[in-house]
């Protein structure tokens, strides 16, 4: 992410300019991991309060953070932190609005044969257990890779889901080191 400062009546040491550099590159990331975004970063000192402001363009949409506060690297902070939150709002927003289920698809599943032959049904009771079909389309949104590790709990072996990247379904499985093997359709 390219970061332009504007210090009116203030100056960052580098040591402060690699700490800010590290904190807008995560908020890059969560925007737009491939493309190149740039943040404007406006700091000013009035009186004896520092106010910063940051400004990113999204898609045509700006995302603003203000903070401010006695010291400078807390209200830059404030403000990357406001920043954060807007685009984690931007990006679940355009993913989940974006991302509609074929209709094909739906209308596949409900137009099933009513009648089934009750030998077939009987063997397969008799020896196996029953098969659940889930739509995946219902109430349910696509994940990144970071939210399915967050859903991944102690008691969870494994969590399958839809890929939001790709639109392809995933599995997460833990493996008995503690890593996790990423199973990909």
């Amino acid at each position: 992410m390219k970061i332009t400062y504007t210090g009116r009546q203030v100056e960052l040491a580098p040591a402060h300019l690699k700490k800010l550099e590290a904190r807008f590159a995560k908020i890059g990331v969560l925007l737009d991991g491939k493309r190149e975004c740039e943040a404007h970063v406006i700091l000013s000192l009035e009186r004896h309060l520092h106010h910063a402001e940051a400004t990113i363009n999204y898609f045509n949409h700006q995302l603003v953070g203000l903070g401010s506060s006695t010291d400078l690297f807390t209200a830059i902070h404030s403000a990357a932190e406001k920043l954060e939150k807007q685009a984690v709002k931007a990006t679940t927003k355009w993913r989940d609005n974006k991302r509609t289920p074929h209709k094909a698809a739906s209308e596949a599943e409900t137009e099933r044969p009513a009648e089934t032959e009750p030998e077939a049904e009987a063997e397969a009771a008799g020896t196996e257990g029953r098969v659940h079909r889930v739509n995946h389309h219902q109430k349910r949104k696509p994940m990144t890779l970071e939210e399915a590790l967050l859903q991944m709990d102690k008691t969870r072996d494994y969590l399958v889901y839809r890929d939001s990247v790709t639109d392809k379904v995933a599995v997460l499985v833990r493996r008995r080191d503690g890593d996790f093997d990423l199973v990909e359709a």
